[in-house]
């Protein structure tokens, strides 16, 4: 077997890999981007969240930050009744039982309202993915981008993709930064979680002024996380409107649906979910 024919079968065996798994990662992965990507109030419709919020009646969150509503009104009986002997102000008995009364009824309907919260962010998004379906003519979603990407840059058969061809490399990149927002939205996907999880206590926070920073921290970390959702086919759209045969520039809008989590948190603040910044990061901190 003659150099070059040797040299042609490594190529051809490169490209053979290459393009089974950029098949399996296609038929197998991208699929959950929708359902990462685009949250709404069926991540609520579990058991899970029911046993830990309490709402079978039994036990769960809710109880325990009814016991701290309890024990704040304890504490507020025994410094209401110190204050005629030290002269302090404090907040009026009929101030602290209306906010009581208000925080109490919101705090065990916390589930009922992330619910709402997430249906009405989930519906703002769809009717962006909506109207850009009556605009383009085709789905707003991520497993649409992938097929069109697939159209574009064609992996039907190992002869059909060369790695070391300008399509190669543009679908090496649209692979691995597909492959990055997986793991970037599932960590929004549980963040989302904790966070609905955490609400009671947000909630709690708001009986006291000097513990109201908490809700607001907590506000802001999930509104920076749900906005997100809507970002995302605005982004789809613009990577739809743009001519096929200028690869780069679809290439550009795949890197942009990884980076937008850290442009809207330099907006609004909120939580980092860059998971290649961190894994960078954390890459750089192994090798000091």
């Amino acid at each position: 077997m003659e150099q070059s024919e040797i040299i042609d079968l490594i190529i051809e065996t490169i490209n053979t890999i290459f393009n089974n798994v950029f098949s399996s990662i296609d038929n197998s992965i991208y699929a959950n981007l929708d359902r990462v990507a685009f949250i709404d109030s069926s991540i609520l419709s579990n058991s899970f969240f029911e046993k830990v919020l309490g709402l079978n009646g039994k036990n769960g969150l809710l109880y325990i930050t009814d016991a701290l509503l309890l024990g704040i009104t304890i504490f507020y009986c025994v410094k209401f009744y110190l204050s005629h002997f030290t002269e302090s102000n404090i907040e009026k008995p009929y101030q602290f039982i209306f906010k009581l009364l208000i925080f109490s009824i919101l705090i065990n309907f916390s589930y009922f309202l992330m619910e709402k919260v997430l249906y009405i962010n989930n519906l703002f998004s769809s009717s962006i993915q909506e109207i850009g379906k009556n605009i383009l003519g085709s789905e707003i979603s991520f497993s649409e981008l992938v097929s069109k990407l697939n159209t574009t840059i064609s992996i039907g058969g190992s002869s059909s993709l060369d790695i070391f061809s300008l399509d190669g490399i543009l679908k090496s990149f649209i692979s691995i930064g597909l492959v990055n927002l997986l793991f970037t939205y599932s960590l929004r996907y549980v963040l989302v979680e904790v966070l609905i999880l955490f609400s009671p206590f947000a909630l709690l926070s708001l009986i006291n002024s000097s513990t109201m920073w908490i809700f607001r921290s907590w506000a802001k970390c999930l509104f920076s996380l749900l906005i997100l959702q809507s970002f995302f086919p605005l982004i789809i759209m613009i990577i739809f409107s743009i001519d096929e045969q200028n690869k780069i520039l679809i290439v550009s809008g795949i890197l942009l649906l990884t980076k937008i989590n850290s442009y809207v948190r330099e907006i609004f603040g909120g939580l980092s979910v860059d998971v290649s910044g961190r894994f960078t990061n954390i890459m750089s901190m192994l090798k000091k």
